[in-house]
């Protein structure tokens, strides 16, 4: 497996005379994120694809592009790959409708499946789609051992327009996937937090779909600014400090959830993910140390049997909403994956609406927020 980057600014342009040094042809796979707005991203795209001839080239917009324990803004970060015994296929899936997203992520999935299929790695557009329910769909479409990561776009927390690309120039309202195909190919996936409960369980008495009404019968907007204080003036934007843990009943898995915005007249959250009714909930918090730390532990949590030590490649997914947490000692939270990996492998990757991992051994993918995945891989 052989890795190249190159990095594009509006300032500066591509970082070196000879940005796509080596790979050309030999490139089979470019990941492509992009924190500089879809003009740039297409211009962009071009050049790439001119110079990886054989290669598919695929990515989203981004709230920050990683490349290695660098994090850019407002750039377009290309990460070229060439594999030597793992074969890859792409396919997108239009979002018409918020309603046909269980159905975009199963025909996505089904364009991939084939014998050999070892990984799947999704984007979507990551505003106007139900990202809880494309991943049911990826999931209802997945092959048995076959495992799933990614994340949703982001446009660094504007919250007005998000992309995705599939051999093609940006497009809105769409997503799309790359199946990874090979006896020789290993990938593990780890998923981590560092975020503090605080307060009681409530139980969630009124929601629809990401759309929390009431706690224990009563309005949990309310609950919420109380245990917030002072910073509840700020609603929503201080809100991505304060996310929400949801558990489905007697369920020991728990999922993060990021508040996007408040209704004063309906006394209602909308959250990045779904809030189910029934479910328990209790309010989080983070500070620098902690949310770095959870990346540090994120080693506790592999699912499959690549060891430390051997990622000879991996793809980091963090959440937009941990950036106005860890503000300048971001790349601190990229660093840290290195412990994770125990080596220093090439890495790529963005700051996203919502991320998707396992939460467990051999369990299904879940849309995850406020947390960093990392999937990596080696071929043998």
């Amino acid at each position: 497996m052989k890795i190249e980057h190159s990095v594009w600014s509006e300032p500066n342009g591509w970082e070196s005379d000879k940005p796509f040094a080596s790979l050309g042809e030999s490139a089979g796979l470019v990941l492509a994120f992009c924190g500089a707005g879809p003009e740039a991203a297409k211009k962009c795209l071009s050049a790439v694809r001119a110079a990886y001839p054989n290669a598919v080239v695929f990515g989203c917009s981004s709230g920050g592009e990683i490349q290695n324990t660098q994090v850019f803004d407002e750039t377009f970060a290309a990460t070229a790959i060439a594999f030597e015994h793992t074969t890859i296929k792409a396919a997108r899936a239009p979002i018409t409708r918020i309603e046909d997203s269980f159905q975009a992520g199963a025909d996505v999935v089904g364009a991939l499946a084939r014998p050999g299929l070892r990984h799947v790695f999704l984007v979507s557009e990551g505003l106007k789609v139900n990202g809880s329910e494309v991943i049911r769909g990826v999931n209802s479409a997945l092959p048995d051992g076959v495992s799933l990561s990614g994340g949703f776009a982001s446009d660094d927390q504007r919250l007005q327009n998000t992309y995705i690309w599939c051999e093609g120039d940006p497009e809105q309202s769409a997503l799309a996937a790359i199946g990874f195909y090979g006896d020789r190919l290993r990938v593990g996936v780890a998923v981590s937090a560092g975020w503090e409960p605080f307060g009681p369980e409530r139980l969630v008495t009124r929601s629809k779909n990401n759309v929390l009404y009431e706690f224990d019968g009563t309005s949990a907007l309310a609950v919420y600014k109380r245990y917030l204080g002072e910073h509840a003036a700020g609603l929503p934007i201080t809100g991505v400090l304060y996310p929400i843990q949801v558990r489905d009943g007697d369920c020991d898995e728990r999922l993060l959830r990021t508040l996007l915005a408040v209704d004063e007249e309906e006394q209602s959250m909308t959250f990045a993910g779904e809030i189910p009714e029934g479910s328990v909930a209790r309010l989080m918090f983070g500070n620098v140390d902690r949310v770095i730390e959870g990346v540090k532990n994120g080693k506790q949590v592999w699912f499959n049997d690549l060891q430390a030590g051997e990622t000879q490649f991996g793809i980091v997914v963090s959440c937009s909403a941990r950036r106005p947490v860890l503000k300048q000692r971001i790349e601190e939270e990229v660093e840290a994956v290195i412990e994770i990996i125990g080596c220093s492998a090439p890495l790529a990757g963005f700051y996203s609406y919502g991320e998707i991992a396992p939460t467990k051994a051999g369990g299904k993918a879940e849309l995850h927020n406020q947390t960093m995945t990392i999937t990596c891989f080696a071929e043998d």
